[in-house]
């Protein structure tokens, strides 16, 4: 294992903030494997390059040696983290976090070594409390304290609801570091209130407190939130590798050096020295072979080229037969069918006719109850998103 000196070097890069940078070099200096936490609240079924900026200091600690600790929150995600929000959070169901968890497990895979990777529910502790250990729990920390974080605050001024479950979400996130005894904590620069909020549990119940390591928070694709599903400004990890290529040549150039400091290891400067054309392009296919394949990322760039310089359709993009009785099918059922899925619902097809982002063999369709024939039609929804569909007759062979 390499020495604390040399570790904390490169742990530290692209980090904001750590609580305490001195704990750290001692935790290091005890010469055995640190168990290293970061949660996750299943909230959507994507986890999106955003989510990447901790997996990868994860990945960093797990090369190092260090036991890697993947925390899937389906306990909290059905309460909502209200950090950063100015209202009250939708409660998730329980159905909805368990169909989402599944594919974080699946999806986190794509970075972490499964072998060396711990992943935990905090179903499995928080799931288990009796009403007085809950009751216990929330003894540990005052009002006061909680009306010092800056969203709840806001939203108190602003005489805006906070329900009292949303004051148990740090201390329940907090616990889980109680119970998994963590020695180092990641979470983004939104997440310090309730990373601090297991320092503090931790020294109550008599264990040492964990190091808090916060990490920038990146920019979606519109270049001023962070990313998120919510604002749909992200880019997920199982997004078709044409899609994903072309998410990434469409943000600014600005926003691009953001993502090779945040998502690469690359010499930022070597990488302004490129032209911008130049780097967007290599940053667009190293990520394509990073989350799918070599392959698929050249296959993506051909598409890029096709569409954006030559205007011609993707030739990648395969067919799929649809029967209909009549050999028609309305142009809303047509963006819906998969495998495209060129709209997720019939509703944001019709806004896609309306807004005229919809051409069926080059030509623009803004009727939203046009209805397309038999043979075989190119689809176009949007800037990037394609099918190719042969319609037939029920009856045809």
């Amino acid at each position: 294992m390499k020495s604390a000196e040399q570790q904390t070097k490169l742990l530290l890069r692209g980090v904001v903030e750590v609580i305490q940078e001195k704990e750290m070099m001692d935790k290091l200096n005890l010469k055995r494997p640190l168990r290293v936490k970061a949660g996750f609240d299943p909230t959507a079924p994507d986890l999106h390059l955003g989510h990447t900026v901790l997996l990868h200091k994860l990945k960093q600690f797990q090369d190092l040696g260090h036991e890697v600790i993947f925390l899937i929150g389906d306990f909290t995600g059905m309460i909502g983290d209200p950090s950063g929000v100015t209202e009250a959070r939708k409660p998730l169901t329980e159905e909805d976090v368990r169909e989402n968890a599944k594919t974080y497990e699946r999806q986190v895979f794509k970075i972490l070594d499964r072998s060396r990777t711990r992943v935990r529910f905090n179903s499995e502790w928080l799931g288990r409390m009796s009403s007085i250990e809950f009751a216990r729990l929330g003894s540990k920390m005052t009002v006061a304290r909680m009306l010092e974080r800056d969203d709840f605050t806001k939203r108190f001024q602003e005489q805006k609801d906070i329900s009292i479950l949303e004051f148990y979400y740090p201390l329940l996130q907090g616990y889980d570091s109680v119970e998994l005894r963590a020695d180092v904590e990641l979470g983004g620069t939104d997440q310090k209130f309730n990373l601090l909020m297991g320092r503090m549990l931790q020294r109550r119940f008599g264990q040492e407190e964990q190091v808090v390591m916060t990490l920038p928070l990146l920019e979606g694709t519109d270049g001023v939130r962070k990313m998120s599903k919510s604002y749909g400004n992200y880019i997920a990890l199982e997004d078709p590798p044409s899609e994903m290529f072309g998410k990434i040549m469409s943000i600014s150039d600005v926003l691009m050096l953001r993502y090779y400091e945040l998502l690469t290891d690359h010499d930022i400067n070597a990488i302004q020295a490129m032209h911008p054309m130049e780097a967007k392009l290599k940053l667009a296919e190293e990520l394509v072979a990073r989350y799918h394949s070599k392959d698929a990322a050249q296959h993506a760039r051909r598409d890029f080229d096709q569409i954006h310089s030559k205007r011609e359709f993707p030739k990648f993009v395969e067919m799929t037969t649809i029967k209909s009785e009549d050999g028609m099918v309305s142009i809303v059922d047509l963006l819906i069918s998969p495998p495209f899925l060129l709209a997720t619902s019939k509703s944001e097809a019709r806004r896609l006719i309306q807004q005229k982002a919809v051409e069926v063999d080059g030509h623009l369709v803004n009727d939203v109850s046009h209805k397309v024939g038999e043979g075989i039609h190119e689809v176009k929804a949007g800037k990037r998103r394609f099918g190719r569909f042969e319609i037939r007759k029920n009856n045809a062979d």
